[in-house]
């Protein structure tokens, strides 16, 4: 199993720039790139073929861009917006070579019935498939643990996923957000594993599911989910690809950013070890 690292986890402690450089560093495989800030700042000061060109003549490779923000249950003119915004993405990958996009479900307090949620994502996901498919991109729908997120379970985004049917749609699973509204093992074992795209590992503390938040995930092995049975089954489904450590806590941002990449490798690897093996480039 291949070790990434999504940039959340050094949002407000460092650069695209030092990241590639920490990641490489510490032998990480891959990295997830925050395309909505960290590659727009890049990229005032550096040419996108700096980054074609550090990619090209090192082991660290891009794994996927995040994200496209709020695609569902939006206004005429919101959606616009959105897929000019898609369209600029999709170009980023292919010069990047990229083939997976995170698309992140509306978080509104605003009251939607379920049907109406569920038709708009899948009609939303069936264009951005079509636009998608030229360019070779997957798009990993990313269901998010809190209340107020229009896709907030693992069974909802596996249920939108199999009503859009196409070989490019499928999700994230992210062990926070599983955790964070009380998505079950049995709703993982029913999980067409060849539609998870992305593997997010993390652990959380010691919170009731529903008022979690993202600054309360912590390194794997450091809080209360049970990732060894989630490991266990992910196994078991034949998925061994790649785990990415995403966490947004605010006092790992206070650390030095080498310290938090160090860390985070350091704990992934302790929790995989007993059920995958990982390369460790030397």
């Amino acid at each position: 199993m291949k070790i990434a690292m999504n940039q959340g986890t050094t949002l407000e402690n460092s650069t695209l720039e030092l990241d590639l450089h920490l990641l490489e560093k510490y032998g990480y495989d891959f990295i997830e790139i925050r395309s909505i800030d960290k590659l727009k700042e890049y990229l005032e000061t550096h040419s996108i073929n700096e980054l074609v060109e550090f990619f090209q003549t090192h082991h660290l490779k891009p794994l996927s861009l995040n994200a496209l923000v709020y695609f569902n249950n939006r206004t005429e003119e919101e959606y616009k917006t959105l897929l000019e915004e898609y369209k600029e993405m999709l170009e980023y990958a292919k010069i990047l070579n990229i083939d997976r996009i995170v698309v992140i479900p509306l978080v509104s307090e605003k009251k939607i019935l379920r049907s109406i949620i569920k038709q708009s994502c899948v009609e939303v996901l069936t264009e951005l498939s079509d636009l998608a498919k030229p360019y070779g991109v997957k798009l990993a729908l990313e269901f998010i643990g809190h209340p107020h997120a229009t896709v907030n379970t693992l069974s909802f985004a596996n249920e939108i996923v199999a009503e859009v049917d196409r070989e490019n749609v499928g999700i994230v699973f992210d062990t926070y957000q599983y955790y964070a509204m009380n998505s079950t093992l049995e709703d993982l074992k029913n999980t067409d594993f060849s539609k998870v795209f992305l593997f997010h590992i993390n652990d959380v503390e010691d919170y009731m599911p529903g008022i979690m938040l993202d600054e309360d995930r912590v390194y794997p092995g450091d809080g209360v989910i049970d990732l060894d049975s989630i490991l266990t089954i992910i196994k078991e489904k034949g998925f061994s690809d790649h785990a990415s450590i995403e966490v947004f806590r605010p006092e790992y941002y206070q650390l030095d950013a080498e310290e938090v990449v160090k860390a985070a490798k350091e704990k992934t690897l302790k929790v995989l070890a007993p059920h995958f093996l990982t390369e460790e480039v030397k």
